[in-house]
């Protein structure tokens, strides 16, 4: 064996380690608990986020940079596209049917968890270095807890450098255009091309920058137009393939409980294969718990933290259990996770709308894939710019900038498989400072919601005894 896979190996060792069962455990029992401490309150007030992200409560003159429905836009634009299509992809052809069980489950708990870390975002924004205003899990664990857990937040800051790096979602992008359309038009040849790739790459870049140099509050509007539209999009094409197929839908449905508790599906696995690996993916697609979302929820402009904590607990709602589910039926009616046709991740899921709608298949869905994988490039840049001044201050932020900005193209041409065990495995690290600041300020997450529910008039107040 090489030098370099070796290397590639213990990263790959490095990443299946930190998402074992202890990181299983403090996602899902630590949003357990935190459902449990609320006794269930964020789940009574989805209207209210409802009311919230029509608007009904902006005000122009709070603190922040972006509107709530903007702030819940670009949190989505991070985790909607090749995670929930490729991601639900890699469940089934991993864990089985029975891991889109487990991965709703992290979708139900995953509304909890995000009105946690959503509130304490905003309720504990911290100044950075150029006296901005700012959110995110450091500035809870400095500002929340104090300077004594300062190594804590320097953990997060650290894990989410290294986590949002854009070379995944460029490298998929590429491969996604070249198999989609650059092989079947003849453009290139069946074993790619370079020139392409690299092509694609400096495109995205490009349209990066351009993103990118209006801040978050471009990020915030390309977002907020591009995100419900590519989301309806989606649905349509999805509901078109499960109509077609609508009979088996009870089946399909039967065999995800089925398989949940059994794990016949996979194929020399176990039980605890079709749990890890739905949870892994749940955690993966809707980010509950992890704390990257809690970096765009910051930046909402609003007084009341409790407010982006309503409007973000509907992000597992869209992400997991709207749009995943919606991936999974598509895979599972059209039998082609079964067809042994070789295929994983995107590229099953093109071949499960090439059933339907034939060759045009991979291209409508390029056509919704595409924009999001670059709305999640440039969001990423806007979580790990963050990181880096809070470890380095504003003063080489231009070179973080220009480096990202470098390894977009990059990332479009090179095989990168250690990169992209260091991303997965960062995003493991990322949660543990997150969910231990998020249940030790939990308490003060309930009294806040407490005073604000009763002040709105959104829930009675105790009844005082006699």
């Amino acid at each position: 064996m090489s030098l370099l896979e070796s290397i590639d190996a213990a990263l790959a060792a490095f990443a299946s380690f930190v998402w074992g069962t202890p990181l299983l455990v403090l996602l899902v029992g630590g949003g357990l608990t935190l459902l449990l401490l609320s006794r269930g309150r964020p789940y009574r007030h989805l209207g209210h986020s409802v009311d919230l992200l029509r608007g009904k409560y902006d005000r122009p003159d709070d603190p922040g940079q972006v509107p709530h429905r903007q702030a819940l836009s670009t949190a989505l634009s991070g985790t909607l596209g090749l995670g929930n299509i490729a991601g639900v992809a890699i469940a089934i052809s991993t864990g089985g049917p029975g891991a889109i069980f487990w991965m709703w489950v992290t979708a139900v708990v995953g509304v909890a968890t995000k009105f946690y870390t959503a509130t304490l975002a905003v309720m504990y924004r911290g100044h950075d270095a150029s006296g901005e205003l700012q959110g995110g899990p450091m500035y809870v664990i400095r500002e929340g807890l104090g300077r004594r857990w300062m190594p804590l937040a320097l953990l997060f800051a650290v894990a989410g450098l290294c986590g949002m790096l854009p070379v995944f979602q460029s490298n998929q992008t590429a491969q996604l255009l070249r198999e989609s359309f650059a092989v079947p038009l003849g453009i290139v040849g069946g074993d790619g091309s370079l020139w392409f790739d690299f092509a694609i790459g400096l495109v995205l870049a490009l349209a990066a920058a351009v993103v990118i140099a209006g801040r978050i509050q471009r990020i915030g509007k390309f977002a907020e137009r591009l995100v419900p539209s590519m989301v309806l999009f989606y649905l349509a094409l999805t509901a078109i393939v499960i109509g077609h197929f609508w009979r088996d839908v009870p089946a399909a449905l039967a065999m995800i409980f089925d398989d949940a508790f059994s794990g016949q599906a996979v194929v020399g696995g176990t039980l605890g294969t079709v749990i890890a690996t739905g949870i892994s993916r749940g955690a993966f697609s809707n980010e509950a718990g992890i704390g990257t979302e809690s970096l765009a929820h910051g930046a909402a402009k609003t007084s009341e933290p409790v407010r982006e904590g309503v409007v973000a607990m509907v992000g597992p709602i869209i992400d997991t259990l709207v749009v995943c589910t919606c991936t999974a039926l598509v895979i599972l009616l059209t039998g082609v996770w079964q067809q042994g046709v070789g295929m994983e991740g995107i590229s099953l899921t093109a071949e499960a709308f090439s059933q339907v709608f034939g060759q045009w298949g991979p291209l409508l869905l390029l056509a919704m894939v595409l924009p999001l994988a670059f709305s999640t490039i440039v969001t990423f840049w806007y979580y790990g710019v963050k990181c880096f001044v809070f470890l380095f201050g504003t003063r080489f932020q231009a070179f973080y900038t220009a480096l990202y900005i470098v390894l977009i193209v990059i990332g479009a041409v090179a095989s990168l498989d250690a990169v992209n065990s260091i991303i997965i495995g960062m995003y493991a690290i990322m949660a543990i400072p997150t969910m231990t600041s998020t249940l030790l300020l939990a308490g003060r997450v309930n009294r806040a919601a407490h005073d604000y529910f009763t002040r709105h008039q959104l829930e009675a107040p105790p009844v005082a005894a006699n």
